[in-house]
């Protein structure tokens, strides 16, 4: 991989968003009222027709979150698979769908890896610092967002400065050796607004090899994440922002045997060091008093994986896209966008490859009598290797505002791309076969998808209650095969579905007390005729998923917040012949806060 290439990306970003310097009114919505991914624009959360869930910076704190998976897995309909602790590879599932389907963003930046199997993204590595709130929007997304977008979207924002200066530092320690330390800075005037983190993260490790079997060697994990954000406001209609997150880590792994047990072993000295670099700058520009609001930005995305037998992975992805929204009219807003998007792989064994695609998107939404609320999109992509493919969604609300009920809906169609490591991958020989390589005639993988919802919120102790019934059909889905030669490939033979249903309750006893719980019952299956894997359950996907989370604050001070995971049994391969156990999680987490207000510095201490 060509560094050269990332200069020239990062120049180019920082061009582009000076060049900008302005954008965008600053809006004056509070973030705990509106949600941004289902429209790409700032909307109230109960206009919004798609299912969306949503994680506060105030819900990671009370529950004293640290990774980002940690926090995805309250969410109803999401699975979380990791391998070891700290460091190992780190899956989600949003209604069944396999990894791949799922985009995840990060300020904007798709942070999906080029050179991954399914170019999906792996959350080994992602820590909460920084982070103001996270939205999964669950369904197929393709239409505002592309490939990858097939099963849903994952949207990580990050803090903005405001107010005057404010820093803190904090050292936490733990078992295993465990210790995390974290410094920062934020604040911001009318002009300026900045916000930073930086923190480290060193463990002894847990082992994902059983002791039991003679496995001692323990697997230790380092991570240094910065986190920054700056904002310029230059005029009242126009600013920009430039948004950076960099990780680097180290990861010692286990071994795995790929025949009965199928069980983790040691692997002395086997270890990943990963190096990932996002990088946004964005203009925001509003014109005729308000009338058309234009955004200009460019994302970057550098991954580098590098393992201690000798092979490594190099992934970049560049995008540029141009946004813009029409207020037509106070019943209707309409959208229009342009992208460009990059992607370049590397890996040993296999030269640079590069793949181009070119999208545009209208969207429209329209919104009557102050109670429904509909959108209709339409997207279509251009990739220099498949050609064109076509996507459409269509949501829609309907508000009871005298009951305090909402009635919601969905239906909207999906594909992937294949990465370029299933486009390209070498061959390689092995013991247990050969590996044929990539498949160039692998065409994308598509998806139809709905769901209907209904939400009541009572006003006797706050409550708020949903319900939620999905189905997605998937289909030219890729699979890794293996001929009667032991001749191992990718290829589209994959049918599948997933249905099932979401349902959460939360209320509000007393101020100081808030409870809420989900139960998801998803239903996967194989609709492969002829494959030994017809009819069968997905791997890694339990039917039924159960959360409570409890949060207690008293002495205006103090925090105590209790959570439950409860995941059913489930099968770890697609044969469905290894069964795995149900488990529970718990997870209690109490906190103090003492402030002292002096020179804006604030002071913390945890328990």
């Amino acid at each position: 991989m060509k560094r050269s290439r990332q200069k020239y990306a990062v120049a180019l970003g920082l061009v582009l968003a000076v060049c900008g310097s302005a954008l965008a009114e600053e809006k004056t919505a509070q973030l705990g009222e509106v949600v941004v991914t289902a429209t790409r624009d700032e909307v109230p959360i109960e206009q919004v027709g798609s299912s969306i869930s949503v994680i506060t910076a105030k819900e990671i704190e009370q529950q004293q979150k640290r990774t980002v998976a940690d926090a995805l897995r309250m969410v109803p309909g999401l699975d979380v698979k990791q391998s070891g602790a700290y460091g190992g590879s780190t899956s989600v599932f949003i209604r069944g769908a396999k990894p791949e389907h799922t985009l995840v963003l990060i300020d904007g930046i798709e942070m999906n890896d080029p050179t991954a199997i399914g170019a999906a993204y792996d959350f080994a590595n992602l820590t909460t610092d920084n982070i103001e709130r996270i939205e999964v929007l669950s369904g197929p997304q393709s239409t505002l967002y592309g490939s990858h977008a097939m099963g849903g979207v994952i949207n990580i924002i990050t803090k903005r400065g405001d107010g005057k200066l404010k820093a803190y530092f904090s050292v936490e320690g733990g078992s295993h050796y465990t210790a995390k330390e974290a410094a920062g800075i934020s604040g911001g005037t009318s002009l300026l607004q900045y916000a930073l983190n930086v923190s480290r993260l060193d463990s002894n490790g847990i082992s994902a090899a059983n002791s039991k079997n003679g496995n001692s060697e323990n697997d230790p994990y380092q991570n240094t994440t910065v986190s920054a954000k700056l904002g310029i406001t230059a005029l009242n209609n126009l600013d920009f922002d430039v948004a950076l997150r960099y990780s680097k880590s180290r990861a010692d792994l286990d071994g795995f045997s790929s025949t009965p047990p199928y069980s983790f072993s040691d692997a002395l000295g086997y270890y990943v060091k990963t190096d990932q670099l996002y990088l946004r700058p964005e203009g925001n520009l509003s014109l005729f008093n308000n009338f058309w609001d234009q955004k200009l930005g460019f994302s970057f995305n550098d991954s580098k994986r590098d393992y201690s037998d000798g092979y490594y992975y190099n992934g970049q992805s560049l995008k540029l896209d141009w946004q813009h929204l029409l207020h037509l009219h106070k019943t209707n807003d309409f959208t229009l966008g342009l992208e460009r998007k990059d992607d370049y792989a590397q890996t040993d064994g296999m030269d640079e490859k590069h793949a181009a695609t070119t999208s545009f998107y209208l969207q429209d939404q329209i919104k009557l009598f102050d109670s429904w609320f509909t959108t209709l999109g339409v997207r279509v992509d251009d990739h220099d290797r498949f050609g064109t493919e076509a996507t459409y969604r269509f949501t829609t609300a309907y508000l009871v505002k005298q009951t305090g009920t909402k009635i919601r809906g969905s239906y909207g169609t999906g594909f992937r791309s294949p990465s370029l490591y299933e486009l390209y991958a070498p061959p390689l020989a092995s013991m247990w076969g050969n590996f044929l390589g990539g498949n160039a005639s692998l065409k994308p993988e598509k998806s139809t998808g709905w769901d209907i919802g209904v939400e009541q919120t009572i006003p006797v102790m706050k409550t708020h209650l949903s319900a939620t019934w999905f189905r997605n059909d998937f289909k030219n889905m890729i699979r890794y095969m293996t001929d009667p030669s032991w001749n191992s490939y990718y290829d589209n033979v994959d049918k599948a579905h997933s249905q099932g249903v979401e349902l959460t309750v939360s209320l509000q006893p007393v101020d100081e007390l808030a409870i809420k719980a989900t139960y998801t019952y998803t239903e996967t299956q194989d609709d492969t005729v002829g494959s030994t894997t017809y009819g069968k359950q997905w791997a890694y996907r339990p039917k039924n998923k159960l959360t409570f989370d409890a949060n207690y604050s008293f002495l205006k001070k103090a925090n105590i917040n209790l959570g439950l995971v409860y995941v059913g049994t489930r099968y770890a391969n697609s044969t469905n012949t290894q069964k795995m156990k149900d488990y529970l999680l718990v997870n209690l987490a109490g906190s103090y806060r003492s402030e002292e207000r002096r020179v804006g510095k604030e002071c913390r201490s945890r328990w």
